[in-house]
Formats: C-alpha cells, sequence, structure tokens
C-alpha cells in the first residue's frame, strides 16, 4: 500500500510550504486520503460460531512496554493473558484457545495477526497496559480498529505501534507505514471495517464486564489505528486494562488479585458475546 500516491504527495508538498498553511495541514491531509484514496476494504467471512480464540499478550523479550516502579507492562500482559485463557477454558471447554505468546519472548507485531489468520481464529484479543504523563489518569480502555480521532486516541496507538521500530525490515513489512506519522496511523485506521461492527459489540462487553461486573473504572469503548489489528481476519480488539503511570492501576495489575479480577472480566464477556453472537447466527439461520 502507498500511503499517500505520487500526485497527492506533491501537492501535499507545495502546501506544506506554505506558512499560513502549517496549522491546517492534517486536515487536508484527512480530506484527501478520504476523498483521493478508496477505502481498504477486507474481505467478510461468515461465521456461524466462535470456536477459536487468539489471545495477544502485549510486548515481550527485548521489549518490556511502558514501565514504572519495577513493574513492566510485558510482565503483567502475559499474567493476565495466560489466566484470561484459562478462564475461557473452563467456561467455554469446547472453545480453543492460541496464544501468541506464553513466555518472555518478543513477537513482531505481523507474526501475531499472522498466528491468528493461520489459525482461522474467530476472535483476536489483545492484551496491553497504558500509560501518559498524567499519573491520575486510571482505568481500562478497549479499543477497536476505526477513524473516531481523538488526540488521546492517537497518542495510544502511537504508542502501542511504536514497537514495529525494533523490527527488522519494518518499512517493507508494514507496506510504509511510519510510527512516528499522524496521518499513518489515520491511514491504517480505516482498516478492518468488514469487522467493525463485531469488534466494537466485543469491546463493549469488555467494559461492561469490567466497570460492572468486577467494578474497575472504565473509560469506555473507542477506536484508533493499531498496527496489530490491521491485518486480522476477524473481530479484534485491544485492552489497555489499566495505567502503569497510576499507582493504584500498577499496583493492583501487579497483584494476584487484579490479574484475576482482570482475567475473569474478560473471560466473562467473551463468554456473553459468544452466547449472543451465536444465538443471533442461529436465528437467521432459522
Amino acid at each position: 500500500m502507498k500511503i499517500i500516491n505520487s500526485k497527492v504527495d506533491a501537492k501535499l508538498n507545495k502546501v506544506k510550504n506554505l506558512p499560513w498553511c502549517e496549522n491546517i495541514v492534517p486536515l487536508l491531509l484527512l480530506f484527501i486520503f478520504v476523498a483521493a484514496v478508496p477505502p481498504p476494504t477486507a474481505k467478510k467471512i461468515y461465521r456461524k460460531s466462535i470456536s477459536t480464540i487468539v489471545i495477544d499478550a502485549g510486548h515481550g523479550g527485548h521489549d518490556p512496554g511502558c514501565h514504572a516502579a519495577g513493574v513492566k507492562e510485558k510482565e503483567v500482559t502475559l499474567a493476565v493473558a495466560l489466566s484470561v485463557g484459562k478462564k475461557i477454558q473452563e467456561q467455554l471447554p469446547d472453545v480453543k484457545i492460541i496464544y501468541t505468546r506464553s513466555a518472555d519472548k518478543f513477537v513482531e507485531l505481523w507474526e501475531r495477526a499472522a498466528i491468528a489468520n493461520k489459525n482461522n481464529a474467530d476472535l483476536f484479543i489483545s492484551i496491553h497496559c497504558n500509560s501518559t504523563k498524567n499519573n491520575t489518569v486510571s482505568g481500562t480502555e478497549t479499543f477497536a480498529m476505526g477513524l473516531k480521532k481523538a488526540d488521546e486516541n492517537l497518542e495510544v496507538a502511537k504508542r502501542e505501534n511504536e514497537v514495529i521500530l525494533l523490527e527488522d525490515d519494518y518499512i517493507e513489512r508494514y507496506e510504509g507505514f511510519d510510527p512516528n506519522s499522524p496521518e499513518s496511523h489515520i491511514y491504517f485506521s480505516l482498516f478492518q471495517n468488514a469487522y467493525m461492527d463485531q469488534s466494537i459489540k466485543l469491546a463493549s462487553k469488555v467494559e461492561q464486564q469490567i466497570s460492572k461486573g468486577i467494578n474497575r473504572p472504565g473509560r469506555g469503548v473507542k477506536q484508533a489505528g493499531f498496527v496489530v489489528l490491521w491485518q486480522t481476519k476477524m473481530p479484534s480488539i485491544l485492552i489497555e486494562i489499566g495505567f502503569i503511570s497510576n499507582k493504584k492501576d500498577r499496583e493492583y495489575l501487579s497483584g494476584n488479585k487484579g490479574v484475576d479480577e482482570i482475567a475473569t472480566g474478560i473471560a466473562n464477556a467473551v463468554s456473553a458475546y459468544k452466547k449472543s453472537y451465536e444465538s443471533s447466527s442461529s436465528a437467521k439461520i432459522n
């Protein structure tokens, strides 16, 4: 994929050279993307049941993710991911659980999606921890791929996507994606339209189960352009399970009680989504 074709690129260069336009360049870029680039689409595969779920523990190996006071995102996400998988299997013994990693190792973002696609997964759940300069901010956020731009959503996506800089040949692998470019993130957020509705439904159930089921603060369902969700061919979500930059969240997530409760909330959400989805699918068939 070319993020901007040569003609558009030439026009943008001219615009950027005009000093009075500096503040409106992002708006012009967004307009050009929508007007000049056909929205990318994915072929939607009908699934009558949910039998395989891929659980992705964010970061790993030489990529610690965000960290504070000795707590590393890669360790928290792995603990939660393994617990989520175990709880889903207890509730739904017929569902196959696949992990993108089950140990402290580095897995490139493209490979995480490839694991889900290769195994014909019905759901992809990526687990991460959040961080911000404002250490009073706390709570969970659950993301689906999509264009519902907010500055804070963009910052989360940029931080999570920066991991590709640790990969070899990332420019070719991700077709010109620049993790430092807001325009690249906006373009990526146009993907996943085929499964956006189901992804948002799953994300909503996660936020509901966490905020009401285990009584944790939830910041709602959001949309942004995440590289790890870009190439998945099924409903996919990314859950920011709390802020490592926040002392209370950090202590909660690094303890057994927090890991168990967050995992319970996610597993309960998956069970509720599966029941609703399969009931709806059955009604359509009948």
